[in-house]
């Protein structure tokens, strides 16, 4: 006769081997998104100066059109936030990609600088919803000791598809120009949304294969409602906290933006490279970018178990801005390509490893509307990448050398620490 103690074990077991991993499925597909997005994002800088040269576009005109994306992306965030939350992830998120894809091929026909700038402004406009609606996605697949991880790993998709599309775009501009690799990236934009419609649902209860195990360890409080149904919850998303999280946020992306931006054609300028040399060289912070990622999502994650909610947020956050201002103070004082790169990875670890705590933040207190006030931080970090686009150019133009630059963007980071150093994530308790 079998004990009860017995009966247990077997139950236990046999419930532990139903738990399916279809959550980790969704996450590779924002991984992909993720990474897809960024190539799309950086091949501009890649082709920078063949667009430049053709269209003849001086250096100032042409931090306009980089900055067009974020104004464009800052203007649309909060937006497509809230409606990732009313129509849900599925349906939205494919609509964006589609969009986006559509302004990544208008990019490869332009011919006149006005027209590359108003399709870089709709490029950012539909690039907008991307991150707060793969949050959004997240918030209703993943328990809350799974999201740092994941959301480290979204952000690892961004930094590999930005260091490997760096250096890829750099060899695909030289072998079929600069028009038709822009072509190619609408079309992989295309291919993505159908699949990503045809497969995601937004209740994990809808979707095939997701076994009872797992929807419990998801928790039944993340699982979407109806779009649209759920209780706002402004009394968190206007919060002290809130406000906070939006400002630091600006420092992260003042910082980082320069990467996506002016790193490469500054190292051209600076070093003498050829392209493929350095697409190579300005991929390495990109690289560094991407573990960090990782670690800080793994570390965010290891604490909380830990029972430490707060510190698991706030300490990665604070150790990430608190290394990054010290290497901004370094590296303009580089006199190789070596040590002004290495200056700028470690600088680029640090800002990535506020990433995980970041957006892990916005969902604790976010909650359901996860995709709105992620929508907030980023159009606050939108803005800080506008600001570093259109004010490297006209500061290096002014003193001759990028330390102005990168001394600001170090003091932004020390008050990014403070920023972190009171917020209380804690406080808004739910799954």
């Amino acid at each position: 006769m079998i004990s009860a103690e017995a009966s247990r074990q077997t139950a236990a077991v046999v419930h532990r081997q139903a738990l399916t991993a279809i959550r980790w499925h969704v996450m590779a597909a924002l991984f992909l998104l993720s990474f897809v997005t960024i190539v799309d994002r950086v091949a501009i800088s890649s082709a920078k100066n063949d667009m430049a040269a053709e269209l003849r576009i001086p250096d100032l005109t042409f931090g306009v059109v980089f900055g067009a994306f974020a104004i464009g992306y800052a203007i649309f965030m909060l937006p497509s936030g809230w409606l990732a939350d009313r129509w849900g992830p599925r349906k939205f998120l494919a609509a964006t990609v589609a969009c986006w894809s559509l302004f990544t091929l208008g990019t490869g026909l332009v011919s006149v600088v006005s027209v590359l700038i108003a399709i870089r402004f709709l490029f950012g406009a539909a690039e907008a919803g991307a991150y707060p609606t793969a949050a959004r996605a997240l918030y209703g697949w993943l328990p809350i000791g799974e999201r740092g991880l994941a959301l480290g790993l979204m952000n690892t998709g961004s930094r590999l598809g930005a260091a490997i599309g760096l250096t890829a775009m750099s060899v695909s501009v030289a072998a079929i120009g600069w028009r038709a690799s822009f072509l190619v990236l609408g079309a992989v934009g295309f291919v993505w949304a159908a699949w990503w419609f045809a497969w995601f649902r937004d209740d994990p209860r809808q979707k095939r294969g997701v076994s009872t195990a797992e929807l419990e360890l998801i928790g039944t409080a993340a699982i979407p409602t109806a779009a649209g149904k759920q209780e706002m919850r402004w009394q968190a998303l206007v919060s002290r906290d809130s406000a906070l999280l939006l400002v630091q946020y600006f420092a992260s992306n003042f910082t980082f933006f320069f990467c996506f931006s002016w790193l490469l054609p500054y190292l051209r300028s600076r070093f003498g490279l050829g392209p493929h040399e350095a697409g190579a060289w300005a991929s390495i912070p990109l690289y560094c970018g991407a573990l960090a990622t990782w670690t800080s999502g793994l570390t965010v994650d290891a604490i909380y178990r830990r029972g430490r909610w707060g510190t698991s947020r706030r300490l990665p956050a604070m150790c990430g801005f608190g290394l990054a201002a010290v290497m901004l103070v370094v590296a303009p004082h580089m006199a190789s390509v070596g040590g002004f790169i290495a200056c700028f990875a470690i600088t680029t670890f640090g800002i990535d490893f506020t990433l995980s705590p970041s957006w892990s933040v916005a969902s604790d207190i976010g909650g359901p509307r996860t995709g709105t006030l992620s929508a907030a931080m980023n159009t606050l970090g939108s803005t800080g990448s506008f600001v570093s686009s259109v004010l490297f150019p006209a500061l290096l133009a002014w003193t001759g050398s990028i330390q102005s630059h990168f001394l600001l963007a170090a003091a932004l980071d020390v008050a990014a620490v403070f920023c972190w150093w009171a917020i209380r994530p804690e406080r808004y308790k739910r799954s």
